[in-house]
């Protein structure tokens, strides 16, 4: 759709929806950018307080995986004319409680009534127009990091069914509501450490479309294959058995409709493992294209930072399948 619609052109805009990027940038001056986002989300926690900080943090990742700093941000609220207006109060107080640790000043925002709870934010940050880490650049040789665990989806379905352990509840908890803006950190000191060129070649923050498709956007955009290794991914606790036992969001079956065609799983790979890579994300980590000679120091450097990441695969020039899960 987005493609019959009349092209506008402004050589100001560095980064528009052309190449699905994860915000927009548009340039101030020579050295200074803004990067815009807006996301929300419908209720992904039982707790009201615990569901603003997730969508808050949902929200903020956009500007943090274009490697950019929040600055100011605008609500967004749906809710229903039966709701309490305490229930809103502490979605509201959770949001402001991540964007207060985001140092992000909420400067106003819009409700309407809407039989759906809605929550998120339009986030705008500052970039330099020369730092920009997209979605494409990948090439073959680079080594693929991610830094958060995935399952969020079929834990938050188990839940809906009261059939999620609370060790998973709070494994997913704990992931959706860490910003990442410790990630992005970690990737800013590889930056400075490395000299002239970046280590840092494509950069995307996995959610709604789940590891592989956010992994095809950055496979195709950038004229390459992926492939990934199933056992160098991690799971959240109990993740794999909620996969197993058909706790599959309607987000997971589509995305696998639309993702099979590009994906191509080894035998080995077990089926609620193929689930997994389908499963839409919330608040998931970064998606990390790097150069191998900045393995090692990009190891030491989130462990500075205390995030997870791991590496899962490796990039190959362009083949068939489009991503390889072995």
């Amino acid at each position: 759709m987005l493609k019959r619609l009349p092209r506008q052109t402004d050589p100001k805009l560095l980064v528009g929806f052309e190449t699905s990027d994860d915000a927009g940038v548009y340039q101030l001056n020579e050295e200074l950018a803004l990067v815009q986002t807006v996301d929300f989300l419908t209720p992904i926690a039982d707790d009201p307080f615990t569901f603003g900080q997730i969508a808050a943090a949902n929200s903020l990742s956009d500007v943090y995986s274009m490697g950019g700093r929040p600055l100011s941000a605008l609500s967004i609220v749906g809710y229903p004319s039966a709701g309490t207006p305490e229930v809103l109060e502490q979605i509201l107080r959770g949001g402001l409680d991540k964007m207060n640790e985001a140092r992000c000043t909420i400067v106003g925002g819009h409700s309407i009534r809407d039989e759906e709870l809605k929550f998120g934010y339009a986030v705008t940050g500052l970039i330099h127009p020369k730092r920009i880490w997209r979605n494409v650049g990948a090439r073959p040789g680079d080594v693929l990091f991610l830094t958060k665990p995935i399952g969020t989806g079929v834990i938050a379905t188990a839940l809906k069914q009261n059939r999620a352990s609370s060790e998973s509840i709070e494994a997913a908890t704990v992931s959706m509501t860490r910003l990442n803006r410790d990630a992005a950190e970690a990737l800013a000191s590889l930056e400075t450490s490395s000299g002239k060129e970046s280590p840092v070649h494509a950069v995307t923050d996995i959610t709604g479309f789940g590891l592989l498709g956010h992994a095809r956007e950055m496979a195709i955009g950038s004229g390459v294959s992926f492939r990934i290794d199933h056992n160098c991914v991690e799971y959240l606790p109990g993740a794999q058995e909620a996969a197993k036992e058909g706790f599959l969001a309607g987000g997971l079956k589509n995305n696998r409709e639309f993702l099979e065609g590009c994906v191509g799983f080894a035998d080995r790979v077990a089926e609620e493992y193929r689930n997994l890579f389908f499963d839409p994300q919330t608040s998931g980590g970064l998606l990390i294209a790097l150069t191998p000679s900045a393995v090692q120091p990009a190891r030491e450097a989130f462990a500075k930072h205390r995030v997870a990441a791991r590496p899962i695969g490796a990039v190959f020039p362009k083949s068939s399948p489009l991503i390889e899960i072995s």
